[in-house]
């Protein structure tokens, strides 16, 4: 996913995707990209421009740092003075005037909730809200009986939820045995799965998170007690019960399970949660093409994770002291072409391919990553649903470049899980030959299935090449896109840079294709 040319919030030379409606990469002059950014905020000039001073700001006073030459922002109660980063921006600075001189969270959220913006903007800070100038949402979070009984030293705690999220009741509650401590979630929900379970303990922290839908339970304590490293997670599909089984380091009797942290017993909405990363070792790293490489990751024994289909994860690294976050889309190892049943995957590996831009200080680090090393790496997101395909009958594939990454685990899911599809199409744009990702492994998978078909179509090609060529347009995929009867339904994907995916999706707009037709991915 999210491999293609440079832009983000804190990062010029950045690879994110972003929507069809959202904003194109702006060119930026010369000088202006994100090594030259950390340079500058490194050299001691006063960029807040309070020469080190930090101060209250009030509602009225923000409001008046509105202009191009004066802009102020406020993101989750710090104000930051966004002037010097103007020709920065790889948005361009119309995107950053919209939230001149107001609360821009909400915006903020909607397009760079990846970005760590205290660690890019911290030279920018001009200080706190004294009242924010919208209130942040309260959190639902549990209220507790003080009849509740004991449990092994810690309470059963529930959560008392809105009915805006259906009624949903959860608790937990725990036991040990000599050599055992079970950490039990009722979650009451028939279809929770692998893939909505994220459990990671370090360091005594344990973190046990359960999505639903675009909400989240969390438990996260430190734990009485320090135990072994492996966990393992158990998970009762049919009534939403998720065990959680650790080894005790010595088999002494435990008082409590340990002290709740900050965000214990929550039920709140996953974009208000923060964050979570944990550190992955690269176990491989293999060429794909001439400038793009598969990246093994193995999951720590104390984290359990799947990444859904459709959903990326962030990556996480320091860049000359600076902290800098990008997103890609986990794929498998490789194209599975045998698909009586679902692809087996152990769960402790993350795979990415990755390109490697010669420009690009983060995808230069991480090629200069060596076996061994570690990454971190985030929960993953997303708003792909798998239903989505279910409900098909004619799924069509639209990528250009790594904007194939999404499609992989697309194509493994759709040809071995979803028996109502009649069609599976993969139309892959790139300049050249050279650059197809896995066009051999596509090419044996259309001999395989008789539902899928792939064409490639290339923008550079040589004189010997005998496909299409050219770029994404209407008259391409007027040919490409047909329903296989005249009321099928149909789920068009497509994903690859800003210009390509706006463009495609206004094409099939204009095709007569519906907004609920199209998924554009993106983060």
């Amino acid at each position: 996913m999210l491999n293609v040319p440079p832009q983000a919030f804190p990062a010029p030379g950045s690879q994110q995707r972003v929507a069809a409606s959202g904003r194109a990469k702006v060119p930026l002059k010369p000088g202006r990209s994100l090594m030259d950014w950390i340079r500058l905020t490194k050299s001691g000039k006063d960029l807040s421009g309070l020469k080190g001073r930090l101060v209250e700001v009030t509602e009225d006073e923000l409001a008046k740092h509105n202009k191009k030459e004066d802009c102020w922002i406020c993101i989750r109660g710090f104000v930051y003075n966004v002037t010097p980063y103007m020709e920065y921006h790889p948005g361009g600075e119309d995107e950053l005037m919209k939230a001149a001189g107001t609360d821009g969270t909400d915006l903020f959220d909607q397009v760079h909730r990846w970005v760590n913006y205290e660690s890019m903007l911290k030279e920018c800070l001009v200080g706190r809200m004294a009242v924010k100038p919208i209130a942040a949402p309260k959190e639902i979070s549990s209220t507790l009986s003080e009849e509740k009984k004991q449990l092994n030293g810690m309470l059963s705690e529930k959560g008392v939820l809105g009915a805006s999220t259906k009624d949903v009741m959860l608790s937990y509650d725990w036991f040990q045995t000599d050599s055992l401590i079970t950490i039990v979630i009722y979650t009451k929900q028939k279809d929770l799965n692998a893939e909505l379970v994220i459990v990671d303990c370090q360091d005594k922290r344990l973190r046990g998170e359960i999505i639903i839908d675009d909400h989240s339970y969390l438990v996260e304590v430190d734990l009485y007690h320090a135990v072994q490293e492996d966990l393992a997670v158990n998970i009762t599909e049919k009534v939403g019960k998720v065990e959680i089984i650790l080894k005790k380091n010595d088999n002494i009797h435990w008082k409590m399970l340990g002290q709740p942290l900050e965000n214990h017993n929550t039920f709140i909405k996953r974009t208000d949660r923060g964050q979570f990363y944990r550190k992955c070792k690269l176990v491989s790293k293999t060429e794909v093409t001439h400038d793009t490489k598969l990246f093994c990751l193995m999951l720590p024994k104390s984290t359990h994770l799947r990444v859904p289909t459709g959903q990326h994860v962030y990556l996480k690294q320091i860049i000359a002291g600076t902290e800098v976050v990008k997103p890609y889309t986990p794929v498998l190892p490789f194209l599975p072409l045998d698909f009586k049943e679902p692809s087996c995957h152990d769960g402790a590996h993350i795979y990415l391919m990755i390109k490697i831009y010669s420009c690009g200080p983060f995808t230069q680090a991480l090629e200069h990553l060596q076996v061994g090393d570690y990454i971190s790496v985030s929960n993953p997101e997303g708003n792909f649903k798998k239903s989505q395909v279910q409900a098909s009958e004619d799924l069509f594939l639209l990528a250009a470049g790594t904007g194939f990454t999404p499609m992989v685990k697309l194509l493994d899911f759709a040809l071995t899980e979803v028996s109502c599809l009649r069609t599976v199409k993969l139309m892959f744009f790139n300049k050249t030959e050279d650059d197809i990702l896995w066009r051999n492994q596509l090419e044996q998978l259309a001999l395989k299935d008789k539902r899928f078909e792939v064409k490639f179509i290339l923008s550079q090609p040589t004189k010997d090449w005998m496909g299409k060529e050219g770029k994404i347009s209407s008259s391409l995929l007027s040919e490409f896109v047909k329903r296989s009867s005249k009321y099928s339904k149909v789920l068009i994907c497509i994903c690859g840079p800003t210009p390509f995916t706006e463009q495609g999706v206004q094409y099939l707009k204009d095709l007569g294709y519906s907004q609920e037709e199209i998924h554009a991915f993106t983060a």
